[in-house]
């Protein structure tokens, strides 16, 4: 959270290919993005108090370049709970969508509950990611929490940083904090104040119509602002719900681990009935460098399609090194370009190739080609792209390395 943050260029191309829709439904504003085929059912995406509609950008790259719809809004300026069904009510009426598959996190699990409890028959499914049962806690933690509407806007922006957890990170999930901290910055005084009001609200989850069968919880393992005994808590609640673990995430695994989690998000999609049409994505968009996997990958996927289950309900969490597919990002750009620009180290090796990689001699570049370290699945599966040919990887100086 140091520094001055630079927008990843994968966001940047998110920004370039799918338009951001706002609207005016009564005294609310939303604010959302819509991409892929129309006629498949949608998956909506609710984010945290810390998080904008923005932060889902990988996962509405890479899901729509399969044929999904998935739609990502910003939670609007509502003040309980009762005001946010039926805002959210009005908000799919606008846009014509009737029936819905949810995914949220931290707080917008909260919120996507509550709707599933008031409203069942429009919600086909979740998947809870960090998420809660109740506000008790949060709001013991928040002894000011009736003045949160007089708040100025410095005071609540250092509230919800604060409980950004900072230090030593990991660089994927050092690059999400930092994305999120810019995303924060633009939150007005009301945008932050009204959804802390929700998260300290009086209100608890009740009974819900929705099978556990069509619940996915996805946790992440290592540490989140939700504590631990709340997250068990949703568990013990659905407890055929499939189990997907991320080993790491942090609080913004979609943005730190978005290759597990956009495969957890499609195999869920596939197990509770939602037919992808990629007939129907524009061939341009699965051409370019749009987030979309090789077709090796997505083979690759179907093949895992069926991941053993844990606990109650089966837990579809795939392994680093057997179930994640490639980096989405990663099989889509040109040789000399830089790719996956949350990664925090650059090699830059004024070529040829042979001191980084033993690989094909059609694959050796006699100019300066730049590459980001990542995973190696990830990165044999960039290499993929240029050649079938087994690919050997070797640890050895380069000439030069970029922080």
């Amino acid at each position: 959270m140091k520094g001055v943050f630079s927008a990843p260029g994968d966001y940047i191309h998110f920004k370039s290919q799918v338009p951001l829709h706002k609207i005016s439904i009564g005294s609310k504003q939303w604010r959302y993005y819509d991409f892929g085929p129309k006629v498949v059912p949608p998956l909506i995406c609710l984010p945290g108090v810390a998080c904008t509609a923005d932060v889902y950008y990988k996962q509405i790259m890479s899901l729509s370049m399969k044929g999904y719809r998935v739609i990502s809004v910003d939670i609007p300026h509502v003040w309980n709970h009762q005001e946010w069904i039926q805002a959210f009510e009005k908000f799919l009426d606008a846009i014509d969508v009737h029936h819905v598959h949810l995914y949220g996190t931290s707080l917008g699990g909260f919120l996507a509950q509550l709707f599933a409890q008031y409203r069942p028959r429009r919600v086909r499914s979740l998947v809870l990611s960090n998420s809660f049962l109740e506000t008790r806690s949060f709001a013991s933690a928040m002894p000011w929490a009736p003045i949160v509407g007089w708040t100025p806007s410095f005071l609540l922006k250092r509230y919800v940083l604060i409980g950004i957890r900072d230090g030593p990170h990991e660089p994927f999930i050092a690059d999400s904090v930092d994305f999120v901290v810019s995303q924060v910055e633009t939150l007005s005084r009301e945008d932050l104040a009204s959804r802390l009001t929700l998260t300290v609200d009086a209100a608890s989850v009740g009974p819900l119509l929705l099978s556990d069968s069509f619940i996915t919880i996805m946790d992440t393992n290592d540490y989140c602002a939700t504590p631990q005994q709340l997250k068990d808590q949703v568990g013990e609640k659905y407890p055929g719900a499939r189990r997907a673990y991320l080993k790491t995430g942090g609080d913004f695994p979609f943005l730190s681990r978005p290759d597990e989690v956009n495969l957890h998000l499609q195999l869920h999609l596939r197990r509770v009935g939602v037919e992808a049409r990629p007939d129907l994505v524009p061939g341009s968009l699965k051409d370019g460098s749009s987030g979309s996997s090789s077709k090796k990958n997505d083979k690759r996927e179907d093949a895992d399609d069926s991941p053993k289950d844990e606990g109650g309900g089966s837990a579809s969490s795939p392994s680093e090194d057997h179930l994640m597919p490639a980096s989405d990002d990663a099989s889509s750009h040109s040789i000399d370009e830089p790719f996956l620009s949350n990664s925090k180290l650059l090699l830059v090796h004024p070529g040829p190739w042979t001191p980084l990689l033993v690989a094909p001699a059609a694959m050796i570049q006699q100019h300066v080609v730049t590459i980001k370290i990542i995973q190696l699945a990830q990165l044999k599966s960039w290499i993929a792209a240029y050649s079938n040919s087994s690919l050997k990887l070797l640890f050895s100086p380069v000439s030069r390395v970029q922080a």
